[in-house]
């Protein structure tokens, strides 16, 4: 079947691909950066230890770089020819111009909203809850568990969402690190860039702006709904 014939909800088979590879991307990057995301937000909100405001700068530095400047640092990192990119190419592991590099872009740069969400969750838990728990006996890894995460759910849930959106929507250090290449790592905002720079392109660009928007749209509320009620049941409303 050619690309012209196959048109849904009056999108391409180009158009949609782009679509499920940047979902694909943002789903993989917001999931597997979540626990990592979790433990540096618990330990900015609750340890006290030397280089912590350097770390805190560190978390939310994407959001400061330029966009290219991240992914170059990608690049120079997990390149082919870098240092650890060739040491884990010869694992079979490979993130330059491929999908996962664009994942790993796309949570590298949707990371600092993560935390920052669970971490206002987490500092906005009264301590003297964790505190009894403790002189109950519970170990603080019990405490973690029964405690504070499931009272931080709301801010979980909030931070996972963002940093989807975030990722549906990279594109400065996704198309620095691994270009812009059809049905590898082609996501809709390079997608829509790609066909504005071809006559008669910008009929297919408009439609994936609009497409870009509902998805936006759909995961801030979604997000938002989601964490209301958690946050009712948590106060047993």
């Amino acid at each position: 079947m050619t690309e012209q014939a196959v048109h849904w909800f009056g999108l391409g088979a180009a158009e949609w691909q782009a679509v499920a590879l940047s979902l694909k991307v943002a789903f993989w990057a917001a999931l597997l950066s979540l626990p990592l995301g979790i433990f540096v937000a618990y330990a900015l909100a609750r340890w006290r230890f030397a280089g912590r405001e350097v770390l805190n700068g560190l978390v939310h530095l994407p959001l400061i770089l330029p966009p290219v400047v991240t992914g170059y640092l990608l690049l120079m990192t997990f390149g082919a020819r870098a240092p650890i990119g060739a040491a884990l190419q010869e694992i079979g592991i490979v993130f330059a111009f491929r999908w996962s590099g664009a994942a790993l872009a796309a949570a590298i740069m949707g990371f600092p909203l993560m935390v920052r969400a669970i971490r206002l969750s987490i500092e906005a838990i009264d301590p003297k809850l964790e505190e009894a728990a403790t002189s109950l006996g519970a170990s603080p890894i019990r405490v973690f568990w029964t405690i504070t995460l499931p009272l931080a759910l709301p801010g979980v849930l909030a931070g996972v969402v963002l940093a989807f959106a975030k990722a549906l929507g990279e594109f400065g250090a996704t198309i620095t690190f691994v270009s812009n290449i059809p049905g590898q790592t082609r996501t809709l905002p390079s997608a829509i860039y790609a066909f504005l720079q071809v006559p008669g392109g910008e009929s297919a660009a408009l439609r994936l702006v609009v497409i870009s928007i509902v998805l936006a749209m759909t995961a801030l509320i979604l997000s938002e709904f989601l964490a209301r009620r958690m946050a009712k049941r948590g106060r047993g409303a």
